[in-house]
C-alpha cells in the first residue's frame, strides 16, 4: 500500500507499507456456571422433554447469574486469549466487541471490556452483525492489521441472550445461551499461514425473520424462515469463500459453521457434501450462543484434539439482518 511521506524539502514521496497478514494467536472461552437442563424449559413452554433436542440438538445451556454481564464474561474471555497467545493487556492496540445483547443502550460493551481488561487506554468498539458478528470482526481485524493500523486486536465474541427471551417461547427460550469467545489476532509476515479473505453479505429486506424491537427488546423468530435462509447462505457462503482463494471444500480440514441447531449443520453438510466427521457440533452443551459460537466452537474442538498447526478451518456464520459471512482461518495455535 502506498501512502504520501514528507521529505526534508517537503515535497511528497510514496511510502511502501510493509506486507503482512493477520494471524490467529490465541483463543479463550469464558461461560456461565449456570447449567439449565432441557426439562425444566420443556415445562415452561408446554412441550415434551425430548422435543427439544429432536428439533435442535441442545441438551443444556449456560445461563448468566445477575452478578454475570455482557462485559464481565467477554473480559475473561479475552483474558484467556492472551494467555494463551503469551500476552498481556498492554500489548493490546484494539479491542472489538461483537454483540447483540450489550449491557447497556450507551455505552457500548467494548470500552468495558477493555477497562477490565487492564488495557492501556486501548480504543474499543462493539460491533453489530448479530451470529455473524464473530467472522465479520474476523475481516475487520485482519484489515487492520494487514493495513499497518494495528498489531494486536482482541475479537470478542459475547452473548447473554437469556435476558432477551420470552421464556415462555418455545420458538426461542431453548435455544440461546450465554457465554463468550475470544480471539487475539496479531500481525505476521505477508508469507505466514494467516486469515484468508471474509466473504461477507445482508439483506436488509428480511430484518423481519430474527428481531428485538426498541419498545420490546425480546427476541422474536420465524424459526421456518431463518431456518431456510441459513442453509443457504452458510452453504453458499462456503462456496463463495473457498472459490475468493482458489481452494475447494476438499482443502478444508474442518468447518466450524455458527453453533445454530444441529439440524442446520446437518442440512449444510448434505448440501455441501461433506464428511459429517470434518464438521463441528459442539451445540448440544452450549445452545446458541450468537457471536460467541464460533469462537466457542473454535475452542471445543481444539480441545477434543481436532485441530493441528496448518490445518484450513472454514468458519461460516448466519445472523439478524439478515447477515452472514464465511472465512477461512490458516490454523496456527498449538494443540
Amino acid at each position: 500500500m502506498l501512502e504520501q511521506a514528507a521529505t526534508a524539502t517537503g515535497a511528497a514521496r510514496p511510502r511502501i507499507r510493509e506486507l503482512r497478514t493477520a494471524a490467529l494467536s490465541g483463543l479463550g472461552t469464558a461461560l456461565p456456571a449456570t447449567v439449565v437442563e432441557n426439562a425444566p424449559i420443556a415445562a415452561r413452554v408446554g412441550v415434551a422433554d425430548d422435543w427439544i433436542e429432536r428439533r435442535t440438538g441442545i441438551q443444556r445451556r449456560r445461563h448468566a447469574a445477575p452478578d454475570e454481564t455482557t462485559a464481565t464474561l467477554g473480559a475473561a474471555a479475552a483474558l484467556a486469549a492472551l494467555a494463551d497467545a503469551g500476552l498481556t493487556p498492554a500489548d493490546v492496540d484494539l479491542v472489538i466487541a461483537a454483540t447483540c445483547t450489550a449491557d447497556h443502550a450507551i455505552p457500548g460493551t467494548a470500552p468495558e471490556i477493555a477497562h477490565l481488561m487492564g488495557t492501556a487506554n486501548a480504543p474499543a468498539y462493539d460491533l453489530g452483525a448479530a451470529c455473524s458478528g464473530f467472522v465479520t470482526g474476523l475481516d475487520t481485524a485482519g484489515a487492520l492489521i494487514e493495513s499497518g493500523r494495528a498489531d494486536t486486536v482482541v475479537l470478542v465474541g459475547v452473548e447473554v441472550l437469556s435476558r432477551f427471551l420470552n421464556p415462555t417461547d418455545k420458538g426461542t427460550a431453548p435455544i440461546f445461551g450465554d457465554g463468550a469467545g475470544a480471539a487475539v489476532l496479531t500481525a505476521a509476515p505477508a508469507d505466514s499461514a494467516g486469515m484468508d479473505l471474509a466473504v461477507l453479505g445482508s439483506d436488509g429486506g428480511r430484518a423481519g425473520y430474527i428481531i428485538a424491537r426498541r419498545e420490546d427488546p425480546v427476541i422474536v423468530m420465524d424459526g421456518h424462515a431463518t431456518f431456510g435462509a441459513a442453509v443457504t447462505t452458510m452453504s453458499q457462503g462456503a462456496l463463495d469463500a473457498c472459490a475468493a482463494v482458489g481452494l475447494t471444500l476438499d482443502d478444508i480440514d474442518l468447518f466450524v459453521f455458527h453453533q445454530a441447531n444441529a439440524r442446520i449443520l446437518i442440512s449444510v453438510g448434505e448440501r455441501l457434501g461433506l464428511d459429517p466427521a470434518k464438521v463441528v457440533n459442539a451445540i448440544a452443551d452450549i445452545g446458541n450462543l450468537s457471536a460467541a459460537s464460533i469462537p466457542v466452537a473454535l475452542a471445543a474442538a481444539r480441545a477434543e484434539g481436532r485441530l493441528a498447526p496448518g490445518d484450513r478451518v472454514l468458519c461460516g456464520a448466519f445472523g439478524a439482518g439478515l447477515t452472514w459471512g464465511s472465512c477461512i482461518l490458516n490454523w496456527s495455535l498449538p494443540a
